[in-house]
This record gives structure tokens, C-alpha cells and sequence, in this order.
């Protein structure tokens, strides 16, 4: 399987889809509001997906509540904001709520909790989406929330190493500039670095590197896996977004260059798609390693 997970289309796979899907497999699918219409087609397209790709490949979708929940109501539960919940209980309650009508549906790979600070000042577009302001709130809540899921056999994505917190602008837009990583940002990621997956933060820390964190040897090599010593399985952002230039292929392969163990692209765009299936490399053996490691996690629970 290349070392990429792709958004699709629709409600079902297109023909095109299929045959690209069949001749050269992506890691995964992840989904959005438009693939979702009702929980009887969404399960339908799971196992379409899953008959599609081989054996191990992963459905994802974004699934934290508040703002960022593609599965809502009324035909299916709400969940609080993590910046709404009041305790680690009600954050592991949430996440094994989440979790238990994901995997219904045929999901195993929910994109949260969360691990950014809420930083006083910083864009609104992490705001209510973190768990708090201090690193034992996030700490007890998102880990909390990652354990929920993982009960429900569901393996969580912490995002976005090594911290979104401080940017001042939105990387859907454009790209955020910080100097280096704050300490009490890197924190959180630090004691959750037991979590099985990570996603990474396009944001340009110009003491580091002239490059975003997403695509940076420095970042992903001397701070993801080294300062906050994540050893598990680090996906990009969506590299659709506005904080990074150039086609996205380049981008896919920029990343995987850098350390990263699979590219995020969630266009759903076939000519996109085609494009970084011919272009991008299969699954290292190390991100294979590191993706039995995850699944072990799931297990263990």
C-alpha cells in the first residue's frame, strides 16, 4: 500500500475510484460530511472501502465534537468541545462514546483528541478544540479521550505536533510563523507520547528550519521523534491546506522525505488521487513497524 491516505469523492466509490483503488491501494480512506449521508450508507461505504483495499488498510474521519464532528446530529449523538468537558471521566466517557459508533460504522482511526494548548491571544482556529490552558488539564482529558477510544478498539490521532496552539493564524489559510516550539506547548505531546498516532502542525518555526514542521527533517527528526520522543505513527495535516505551497504531490513527498510515516491528501479529487498513487512510495518497513505497534495498542486495551 502507498504510504498515503486519501479522501474520496462521495456517498460510494465511483468506478474510477474502484479501479484505482484495486490497481494501486493507499493505506487508508478518511472521510468527511460528504461521503456521510445516514448510518446505513456510511456503513455500506466502510465495507465497500474495505473490499476495495487490502487486508490492514484504515478508515479515518475527524471526530473530536464541538466544531470538528463529521458525524452529527440528529442522526447521531453530539459530543462537547474538549474545551467543554469538565473532567477526565466525562473526556473517557466522550471518546468511548465516539469510538463505539465509529467502529459501528466500520471506522478504526479517529483524528483526536487534541493535544494543542489554548493560547490566549492565538487564532480561534484551535480555541475550544484544546482540552485547556495548562498541560495537566490537557494531559488528564485528551489522554483520557484517547483511552475511550481505544477501549472501543478505535485508534486515536493526537494533533498537531509539536504544538498549534501559539499560531496566530489559521493554517487552513495561510501559514503560521513562531520562532521555535514553546515548552509548555511541547509538554502535552511529551506525556502523551504513548499514543499509537500523530498528526503533524503546518507551521513554520523559523529557528529551526526554513521549512513548515510538516515538511522538516529538523522538526519531525530532532523534536517530534526526539525532543517529545514519538515513536508511533506520524501523519501530516491534510496537505490541501493554504500554509503550504506547491502541488501536492511534491508536498507528499517532501514529507515522507522529512520522517513523516504517511502523507494526508482530502481532496477526494480522482486526477489528485491518480496523481500521488503513481507518485508516492509504499509504506516503509519501519511505518509498517510502527503500525503493528498501534494496533497492538488497540488490542492491549
Amino acid at each position: 500500500m502507498r504510504a498515503v491516505i486519501l479522501g474520496v469523492a462521495g456517498l460510494s466509490l465511483s468506478a474510477e475510484e474502484i479501479a484505482l483503488f484495486e490497481t494501486t491501494p493507499p493505506l487508508g480512506v478518511i472521510l468527511f460530511a460528504r461521503n456521510v449521508q445516514d448510518p446505513v450508507q456510511l456503513r455500506a461505504l466502510c465495507a465497500e472501502i474495505r473490499h476495495v483495499l487490502p487486508a490492514g488498510a484504515v478508515i479515518a474521519i475527524d471526530q473530536e465534537g464541538g466544531r470538528v464532528q463529521r458525524l452529527r446530529p440528529p442522526l447521531w449523538p453530539g459530543h462537547k468541545a474538549a474545551g467543554e468537558v469538565g473532567s477526565a471521566d466525562e473526556a473517557f466517557a466522550i471518546g468511548s462514546a465516539i469510538g463505539a459508533l465509529c467502529r459501528a460504522a466500520g471506522i478504526d482511526l479517529v483524528c483526536a483528541p487534541v493535544l494543542d494548548r489554548r493560547v490566549p491571544g492565538a487564532h480561534e482556529i484551535i480555541g475550544d478544540r484544546a482540552y485547556g490552558a495548562d498541560t495537566a488539564t490537557i494531559v488528564a482529558r485528551a489522554g483520557a479521550m484517547a483511552r475511550g477510544l481505544l477501549a472501543q478498539s478505535v485508534m486515536p490521532v493526537g494533533k498537531h505536533a509539536p504544538g498549534h496552539g501559539g499560531a496566530l493564524v489559521d493554517s487552513h489559510l495561510a501559514l503560521p510563523v513562531l520562532d521555535l516550539p514553546a515548552p509548555e506547548d511541547l509538554a502535552p505531546f511529551q506525556a502523551l507520547s504513548w499514543l499509537p498516532w500523530m498528526m503533524t502542525a503546518h507551521i513554520l518555526f523559523t529557528g529551526l528550519d526554513d521549512r513548515p514542521a510538516t515538511l522538516s527533517p529538523k522538526v519531525i527528526g530532532g523534536v517530534i521523534r526526539g525532543t517529545i520522543g514519538f515513536d508511533g505513527m506520524l501523519i501530516t495535516d491534510d496537505l490541501g491546506m493554504k500554509a503550504l505551497q506547491g502541488s501536492v504531490v511534491d508536498l507528499a513527498r517532501q514529507a515522507l522525505a522529512a520522517g513523516v510515516d504517511v502523507a494526508l491528501a482530502c481532496s477526494g479529487e480522482i486526477a489528485e488521487n491518480r496523481a500521488l498513487l503513481a507518485g508516492v512510495p509504499v509504506l516503509s518497513d519501519a511505518a509498517w513497524r510502527r503500525l503493528r505497534a498501534a494496533r497492538a495498542q488497540v488490542v492491549s486495551t
